[in-house]
């Protein structure tokens, strides 16, 4: 019998080593949606890498809870999925936008590219380092994939030509440069917003308090149909004015807390533990 135990146990360690890989295997796949929009932005495919975009989004808020599920949380996947994010929600919109329409604008323009970028960056390294004392029902500052999702979501709606732009530029022509469109302004204000408001201390609702209800009324599902019939029927419109009610949503709290005295920051700290009582 002790013949077999080394191949069970070598099989055991595969067994571990496959589920280990799963959630990594999600973050990959969500680093090469980013590589993969930056590649079709410069082919001049700037729905293609919109489009690969969202679905990065979708692959990077699969990965962790994959991980949770088969408990296979470490240092490595942590760090690996920033990595990502960078590339996907922070390099990626940021060259896509400025290869769009950002290039008109000169050194204006690859200056906003570059804020966004940065933004990125630093969003990401203050939340790893703050995980530990920022609220979890919070994010502090608008979460690099929502930046991410104004950016290219923008890009998206205005390349399928639903937006009046030839009307708006014929309008705002006689008040803008020579060479500068107003698509060009409006995608600037847009890298900028994003960039900033990423490290700003302001609080934007995380939704991840939401999974610990195992049960949910009935009619929730109803409205998630909904919303998924709704995002489908035209998905760049839908999700660009999802994404962009989001942005704004941080400041509206912003705005109650001042009106309320409340200060933002007590909102994002997180809450002591209970203190256990002590023996006697």
């Amino acid at each position: 019998m002790s013949e077999f135990r080394p191949r069970n146990n070598t099989r055991a360690s595969l067994r571990r080593r496959g589920v280990y890989l799963l959630p990594n295997a999600f973050t990959t796949a969500a680093l090469f949606g980013g590589f993969y929009a930056i590649v079709q932005a410069m082919n001049g495919e700037y729905v293609r890498g919109c489009m690969a975009i969202f679905i990065a989004m979708v692959l990077d808020s699969l990965d962790g809870r994959v991980a949770r599920m088969t408990h296979t949380q470490s240092d490595f996947g942590a760090e690996y999925d920033s990595l990502s994010d960078m590339v996907s929600f922070g390099a990626a919109p940021a060259l896509i936008m400025y290869e769009w329409t950002l290039r008109d604008l000169g050194q204006w323009g690859w200056f906003a590219a570059f804020v966004y970028c940065a933004g990125a960056a630093l969003r990401l390294a203050r939340f790893n380092t703050n995980i530990e004392v920022v609220d979890k029902r919070y994010f502090q500052g608008m979460p690099s994939p929502a930046a991410a999702a104004m950016m290219v979501g923008f890009i998206w709606l205005s390349v399928e030509n639903r937006l009046p732009l030839e009307h708006l530029n014929a309008m705002t022509a006689a008040w803008l440069p020579d060479g500068v469109t107003l698509i060009a302004v409006l995608g600037w204000l847009i890298s900028v917003y994003a960039g900033t408001t990423m490290v700003s201390n302001v609080p934007f609702y995380s939704f991840k308090d939401l999974g610990r209800y195992k049960r949910v009324p009935v009619a929730v599902i109803f409205l998630l149909g909904i919303g998924m019939f709704v995002i489908q029927a035209y998905p760049p419109l839908v999700l660009f004015s999802l994404f962009v009610i989001y942005g704004a949503s941080g400041y509206v709290v912003w705005l109650w807390n001042m009106k309320s005295g409340k200060r933002s920051s007590d909102m994002l700290k997180k809450a002591p533990a209970p203190e256990e009582d002590a023996e006697p």
